[in-house]
């Protein structure tokens, strides 16, 4: 499951690198985006300097959608988490 969970990761890295869109939306616009899809995959992570925060990030249509939120975000029912050790998004 892990494997899967790397693979998945680095698929949706290699997508951003190879498109370099990557857009970040504020928490309550990404569950939004998350409820348009039957079945998302989600990666997140926790991390944060002066207090925890939770980064998710997922794609759809082609593009790379990504959220910072100081709690965590309630996810739909048939989404597919992945717990990335963390992350990191092109600036």
């Amino acid at each position: 499951m892990a494997a899967a969970g790397a693979a998945a990761a680095a698929a949706i890295a290699q997508a951003i690198k190879a498109s370099g869109v990557v857009v970040r939306l504020e928490p309550e616009e990404f569950a939004k985006l998350l409820g348009r899809m039957p079945a998302p995959l989600v990666v997140s992570a926790k991390g944060g300097l002066f207090g925890t925060r939770y980064q998710y990030l997922t794609s759809y249509k082609g593009l790379a959608f990504f959220t910072v939120s100081r709690q965590p975000l309630p996810l739909p029912g048939g989404a597919e988490l992945i717990t990335a050790g963390r992350s990191w998004i092109p600036g």
